[in-house]
This record gives C-alpha cells, sequence and structure tokens, in this order.
C-alpha cells in the first residue's frame, strides 16, 4: 500500500502549485490477499493493489493518463461526475467510448471545477471482468468551504471480495445451467482505510486500525465498492451522523447503524469518547439476504475493524436490532433545491427470467441490454437530424431519446425479489417518491406521487425495493451527451439491466467534440467510430446488429399442440395395434382404420380429448 506514496505526494504538488492534478495510471496485473485466505492475481495500478485513492479539491482540474497493460481493452469511469459537454469522458465502452486498448494509453479530463462538484465519490473500472478483479479506488473531492466541521477524516472501503477471477466466475453465472440466475457469492469481505491525505492504512478487515483521539470528531466517508453485496456496518457505542450521501451534503441525521448498496456513499461524523481505556469494533455484515444460498459453515458474513484509542483492551460489542434501511427521503439536503416540475414520464420495469437462448437473464421492459458495435454517443454525435430516432443505437441498447427542456420523472418498478441499487450517469437525481408496493391502494403503503417537493434528497445511486417497490426519480435534460443508466450490481449489468439516454442530440452534436485520439483507438480494435449501432449511415440497414435474446413466450404454442395431438393420435394406434395382435392379427386394413375411428369417436365423445386440450391450451383449441 505504501507503493502510493509517490502518486499521493504528485496530488499534493498539484494542490501546491495549482489546480491541475495531473496523474499516471498504469493499469496492470498483480497479486492481493486482503482476507488473508487466498491470494489471487487481481486488476492493479502500477503492480500493486489497491489502487491509489485521488484527493483533490473542488476548484481542480482531474487529467488521468491511464495506459492499459492488460490484454483486453478496458476503461476508467469516475462515479458520479457530471462530465458537463464532456460525455466522451465519461469511461463507459460500448455508450461513450471504446475500449483502450491494450498498450494504448487514454489521457480522461474530469472538470472538476467546471461541474461544481465536491464529496465522496470513486472512479472504478467500466469493464465488469476489471471491476469485480479490483479496479476500483476513492476519489474525494473537497469544498473550498466545509458544510461541517471536523478534525480528521478517514475514507473507509467495504467490498465483497471473490477468490476466482471474474472469467471464471462469469461464465459459471451466464449458462444454462444457472437457470434461476443465482449470483456468485463472495467468499469473503475486505475493508480498507484511507487517512485524509490518500495514503492507505495498513491492514484489511481486522487487521486495520482506525486511530482516534479522545474528544475530537471524525469524518468517516463509506464506499461500497463492491460487485455484488449491501453491507450495514455501525460502531460500538459510538453513535454516527449522516452528513452527507453521493455527494450531497444533509443536514445531522443520527443513526446507530447504516445500509449500504454498491456504488453508494455516505459521510458519517463521530464524536471520540472522552475516556480511553478501550478500543471499540467497526462492524461491516454482508446483508445475506441478497444471496440465493450460502454455507453458514464457511462464509464469514460478519467482518471488523478496530477504532483504536490506545487501549490494550477492546470493548465486547452491543447485539444489534434488526436491520432496518435508512429512508433515502428522510435526509434532508444542506442545500436547499425544490424539485422540478416534470413534463415528461418514463417508466421502467425491472424484471429477471429465462429468455429464449436458456439463459436467466435481466431486462428494462423485456429488453435486455447488448452493446451495440458502434458507442451510442458517436452515433449520437454522426448521425445528424436522425440521431433522434432511437432505432439507430440497435434495439438491444433500449436508447431513450431526452430533448433539452424535457424534466423527466424516472419510474423503475422493480418486480424482481431483491432491491436493486439503480446508478444515472452523468446526473444527480431527485428522490421524489418511494414505495415497497407499488400495487397498494394504501395510500400509507403506496402514497401519491407529489408533483412538487420543497428540497428532496439528491444521490446518484439509488436503492430500489424489490417484490414491486418502485421509485420516482426526476431530473432535467441538461446534460448533453450519451448516458447510462444501470443496476450496479455487477453480474446484474452483465446479465442486460441496463439502458442508454440520448441527451439533447441537435445541443450534443454542437457542443461535443471527441478527441481523435479515441475514434483512432475505434480503429484500432477495429470498431467503426461514426453511423448508426453498425457503422452505417442509415436509419434502416443495421445488418448484424444485435438481436435479442428474447424473453421465452409461456403456455402452449402451435407446434405444441400439434405435437401433442400427434402423441395421442399415435398412442391410439398402438393401443389398436395391441388389440388387433390380440385377436389374432386377422383384422384387414379397412377394419383396422375403422377401429382407429371408434376410439377416435369414443374419446370425442368422452370429451377427454377436448376438455384436456382446453385445459392444457385454452380457447384456441377447437
Amino acid at each position: 500500500m505504501l507503493a502510493n506514496a509517490f502518486l499521493t505526494g504528485l496530488i499534493a504538488a498539484g494542490s501546491a502549485s495549482s489546480a491541475v492534478h495531473e496523474v499516471w495510471y498504469n493499469i496492470t496485473s498483480a497479486k492481493a490477499n486482503p482476507s488473508g485466505l487466498f491470494e489471487r492475481s487481481v486488476v492493479g495500478v502500477n503492480g500493486t493493489w489497491p489502487p491509489p485513492a485521488l484527493f483533490v479539491n473542488e476548484n481542480d482540474t482531474v487529467i488521468v493518463h491511464a495506459t492499459n497493460l492488460l490484454d483486453h481493452p478496458t476503461a476508467i469511469h469516475h462515479h458520479g461526475m457530471y462530465f458537463f459537454n464532456t460525455s466522451y469522458y465519461d469511461g463507459a465502452p460500448g455508450v461513450t467510448q471504446c475500449g483502450i486498448p491494450p498498450k494504448a494509453t487514454l489521457t480522461y479530463e474530469i472538470p472538476v471545477s467546471v461541474d461544481k462538484q465536491w464529496g465522496t465519490y470513486w472512479w472504478h473500472a467500466h469493464v465488469d471482468q476489471d471491476y469485480v478483479d479490483g479496479l476500483r479506488a476513492p476519489f474525494i473531492i473537497r469544498p473550498t468551504t466545509e458544510v461541517h466541521q471536523y478534525d480528521d477524516e478517514y475514507t473507509i472501503v467495504l467490498s465483497d471480495w471473490y477468490n476466482e477471477q471474474h472469467s471464471v466466475l462469469v461464465d459459471q453465472f451466464m449458462n444454462w445451467k444457472n437457470p434461476t440466475g443465482a449470483e456468485p457469492v463472495p467468499d469473503s469481505a475486505a475493508i480498507y482505510v484511507a487517512d485524509r491525505n490518500g495514503n492507505y492504512l495498513s491492514g484489511f478487515n481486522e487487521n486495520v486500525t482506525i486511530p482516534f483521539e479522545a474528544g475530537k470528531t471524525y469524518r468517516l466517508r463509506f464506499i461500497n465498492a463492491g460487485a455484488f453485496a449491501m453491507f450495514n456496518f455501525w460502531i460500538d457505542e459510538h453513535q454516527m451522523q449522516v452528513i452527507e450521501a453521493d455527494g450531497t451534503d444533509t443536514d445531522p441525521y443520527p443513526v446507530d447503524y447504516l445500509g449500504i448498496s454498491v456504488a453508494q456513499r455516505y459521510s458519517v461524523l463521530v464524536t471520540a469518547k472522552n475516556t480511553t481505556n478501550s478500543n471499540y469494533l467497526l462492524h461491516a455484515n454482508f446483508d445475506v439476504d441478497m444471496f440465493d444460498s450460502y454455507n453458514a459453515d464457511v462464509l464469514q458474513v460478519n467482518y471488523t475493524s478496530t477504532i483504536s484509542y490506545g487501549a490494550s483492551v477492546t470493548a465486547a460489542g452491543a447485539v444489534m436490532p434488526p436491520f432496518r434501511r435508512t429512508p433515502d427521503q428522510d435526509l434532508v439536503p444542506s442545500i436547499v433545491e425544490a424539485s422540478l416540475d416534470a413534463n415528461r414520464e418514463i417508466e421502467l420495469g425491472v424484471f429477471f427470467a429465462t429468455f429464449d437462448d436458456g439463459i436467466n437473464r435481466a431486462a428494462f421492459n423485456n429488453i435486455t441490454f447488448t452493446h451495440p458495435s458502434v458507442p451510442s454517443l458517436f452515433t449520437q454525435l454522426s448521425m445528424g437530424e436522425n440521431a433522434s430516432l432511437p432505432g439507430i443505437y440497435g434495439p438491444q441498447t433500449h436508447a431513450i431519446v431526452l430533448q433539452k427542456g424535457e424534466i423527466i420523472d424516472l419510474r423503475v418498478v422493480n418486480w424482481d425479489g431483491n432491491a436493486h441499487p439503480f446508478h444515472l450517469h452523468g446526473h444527480k437525481l431527485q428522490i421524489i417518491s418511494v414505495t415497497a408496493d407499488s400495487t397498494s391502494n394504501d395510500t400509507s403503503i403506496n402514497p401519491p406521487i407529489p408533483s412538487s417537493l420543497p428540497n428532496p434528497m439528491r444521490r446518484d445511486t439509488i436503492n430500489v425495493p424489490g417484490e414491486g417497490g418502485a421509485v420516482t426519480l426526476r431530473f432535467p435534460v441538461d446534460n448533453p451527451g450519451t448516458w447510462m443508466l444501470h443496476c450496479h450490481i455487477s453480474w446484474h449489468l452483465t446479465a442486460g439491466l441496463a439502458v442508454i439516454f440520448i441527451e439533447s442530440p441537435a445541443e450534443s452534436q454542437q457542443e461535443l467534440v471527441i478527441p481523435q485520439v479515441m475514434k483512432d483507438q475505434c480503429a484500432a480494435l477495429g470498431i467503426p467510430s461514426a453511423g448508426n449501432a453498425v457503422g452505417k449511415f442509415s436509419t434502416t440497414d443495421l445488418a448484424g446488429v444485435a438481436r435479442g435474446p428474447y424473453p421465452q413466450v409461456l403456455g402452449w404454442r402451435p407446434k405444441g399442440i400439434g405435437a401433442l395431438a400427434g402423441c395421442i393420435i399415435t398412442a391410439l394406434l398402438g393401443m389398436v395395434t395391441v388389440v388387433w395382435y390380440a385377436l389374432g392379427g386377422q383384422l384387414d386394413d379397412e377394419e383396422l382404420e375403422a377401429e382407429v375411428d371408434r376410439e377416435l369417436e369414443a374419446k370425442k365423445n368422452g370429451g377427454l380429448i377436448k376438455r384436456g386440450a382446453r385445459k392444457l391450451f385454452g380457447s384456441s383449441a377447437k
């Protein structure tokens, strides 16, 4: 971890001399064993893991030179950044760029000073295999003036951990032998901590010690950088006050514990005790309700690190009550922003099912996402007036075109059994309503969607309850480009739980100019950098575009009905043959045909065929 000191020093030097922070990342393989149980190959930076934490100031510009030393294309996404008028730096391959080819370098510019953002963010690969295999780290932006006062701070990364590499796990997950779509259950968790200068403390999990001094107030920034698991966290005998969620400062909100889904972030204030005769445990527990099944004798679900007052003993932890998620609506932003007046509604229904290729997939409104050949932003900027036609982006991108001036009410209805954390790139979302049951007529459970709110909570990653739960999210169409909305559980993005928003096509073509190096990198990978989803300047010719897979059509179809009828007739012929042999085999052809007719008539009169067919096939069986 001390290998990050060079980058941290470089960042600090940049902060002292200018408002430009320039870092160089060689994306490489490395070795890591945070659980202490199994060393494995991971994706890191400059041969080390975890990758460097990045700490900057509100008025800075960040320049990241990413060199890909892996054997496949990759990309970096700075999660939660707006990238106003620079959508091509968002880092989503197939959407805003082609991947960085092996041995190539791409320079990302993150205009923090332009976007006016601060708070707790993070950066990570937007290529599933590299993200799951470890390419992820904190990205902290400090404001010029802090809303809340504190003496010191730590950034605490919570992550699930797999002993197997992503390539092995994804083959098992996206497989007809996994008909229920059961996600890979982590083998363990990893807790690691950075100090206020971006240096990682020594150790992981129970080997991490976080120093506290009596009477001081600490800001603890929590990031769930995992691939799948939600965590519940708390500190023994210390109350926490939530002061930030996903880069939005909030009024202090006291909690004993918090649940944090993948990609979400919270900052809490914790005031140290005045006595120093004991240390205390920081707990982070898996939410095991997310796992289809697990072996309780093998999987450790409770993880700890130590809040140290320098004592020789650690207090025994209290038994916590059943966890209850802190509702987003209970958090109040410190900077007041009234809700906008929506003028367009979009509803997306979440479901998982076995598709017609035999694999359990995820979908919004029955469409499972597949990347097009040409990145959708490149299509948007090269197709002129036709950029407003959703079809040119390919049927499996589920492209939704948004026009300048629209205020969107995005309602996500989750028909899956579990909650899902959804992230929209390029925006922060106003949370207008949340319900645990969108089908209920009970307004205490499913209240009407308000047309306006004085100061709704805003965040970029929202947990949507399962089993018919729904969330209504509001945002303005004010950031030209192409933006992805997806579940941030890596396995679910792989399974297709995503759509793209084509935002302000005409304005995008006026404001955005894709750097030539990005087009050159597409060419190096054999990918067109202009045209429709397959690189043709046509609204109708999409030959070779991905189509499907599609949800299976349940019930009896004509071929099935015909096959069953054939089976019944064959069975009757068999019965007649048995009778014929029992009678000595003396029936001629006419007698045999007559016997079959009698059997069929008997069945018909008995109603067995007709009633059975109607029961199986419905009224279409005549």
